[in-house]
């Protein structure tokens, strides 16, 4: 067979290929600590369940309008102007994962050719899908300013040119936790205003914050027809196998990115776009309980880890760390695995090397033992 370009130019994700090798030593009886996946390890909230099995109950097993159905484009519309935003539910597309609202976003605007901003380190399937839309990369790496934007921003603006098609920023960030100040994202809107640039905002892990709020770049003047907004429920509400993201832009962004939602996926799931509606309008104070675990969590991580000699640089949002590891962070994560039964993300993923992406979404028990795996393995 003869492959396409457009896909032999991409790796398989990393963090997939970790979660998979860790899934078989399990099926072969190891027990692995598992700190890599990015998902809650909480069950979803019973009544998201509920009324999910309601849905199915009442018939909602058939295909549902292609950009979402009208009560969950209304709830999102809402929530999202909880946080200053002002797209109406006639902006929005409800996705089948956040993942699939961004490959959208990609392919809606990214050209053969066109530039496209990372700033590193970066969630590692940007990369992936910028390339497959054909896109060239120019990256920004925040590692030498401890994962923050703001000391990052003549380097941005160097990045940013007339060619630049699309910049990406995730706040609160994955890997690293990192949440932009407001000066920072000022600070891309002006370059995107100067540059005519659109700004795709991921918002993934927006309700899971700590010391930092989550600022949402659309809501800043002049951003309000240049940014593409991305969220979901996988993150904030456990919701990661119901498969259900959206994403909210300009009219005419909706219009094209609408015709590749209707010929690839049609829609997301009839019923779990229901559970959705509840989710946003009744399971606040789940959101907040499971905050404040990850929050005991995130500086229980600090506190073993500095036990070890290691100062890990914690962010303020989302529940990974990024741990300094050695130079080859590659070699040093296959060895965590293989010897410590340990799995972690190597950071040149993400285009941070030396590093290793731990997820905190894991019980205290199950990080502590991660830790002491390691120290004992003389990983640390």
């Amino acid at each position: 067979m003869q492959f396409a370009d457009r896909v032999t130019r991409v790796e398989p994700s990393a963090t997939v290929a970790v979660s998979n090798l860790a899934s078989q030593l399990e099926a072969d009886g190891v027990d692995v600590v598992d700190l890599s996946v990015g998902e809650p390890d909480f069950d979803t909230p019973q009544a998201v369940v509920d009324a999910g099995k309601a849905a199915i109950d009442e018939g909602h097993t058939g295909y549902a309008p292609s950009k979402g159905v009208p009560e969950l484009r209304e709830a999102v519309a809402d929530s999202l102007g909880e946080r200053g935003l002002s797209y109406t539910s006639d902006q929005v597309i409800v996705t089948p994962g956040g993942k699939q609202g961004l490959f959208e976003a990609f392919q809606a605007l990214v050209d053969e050719g066109d530039e496209v901003v990372l700033l590193d380190p970066a969630w590692v399937s940007y990369e992936a899908m910028a390339k497959l839309a054909g896109g060239t990369l120019r990256r920004v790496d925040l590692t030498p300013h401890e994962f923050q934007l703001e000391p990052a921003l003549d380097e941005l603006s160097e990045a940013i040119t007339d060619d630049t098609a699309l910049v990406v920023v995730n706040s609160p960030n994955n890997p690293t936790g990192a949440v932009y100040s407001e000066k920072a994202l000022e600070g891309v809107r002006d370059l995107a205003v100067d540059h005519d640039a659109t700004v795709l905002s991921d918002e993934i892990y927006d309700r899971i914050t700590y010391d930092a709020e989550a600022i949402s770049l659309g809501s800043l003047d002049g951003m309000e027809g240049r940014t593409v907004t991305l969220n979901g429920f996988s993150k904030a509400y456990s919701m990661t196998g119901w498969r259900l993201g959206y994403i909210a832009g300009p009219d005419e962004f909706v219009d094209e990115a609408s015709k590749i939602q209707s010929h690839s996926v049609t829609c997301a799931t009839n019923f779990v776009q229901r559970a959705g509606v509840t989710a946003l309008q009744e399971c606040d104070e789940f959101v907040a309980e499971m905050r404040d675990a990850f929050a005991e969590r995130r500086e229980l991580v600090v506190d073993l880890f500095a036990e070890e000699g290691v100062d890990v640089p914690i962010g303020d949002g989302a529940f990974y760390a990024m741990i300094p590891v050695a130079e080859d962070d590659q070699e040093w994560c296959e060895t965590a695995i293989e010897q410590a039964h340990v799995a972690m993300v190597p950071g040149g993923a993400f285009g941070a090397g030396g590093y290793a992406r731990m997820s905190y979404a894991a019980s205290e028990a199950r990080l502590r033992e991660g830790v002491e795996r390691l120290a004992d393995a003389d990983l640390l």
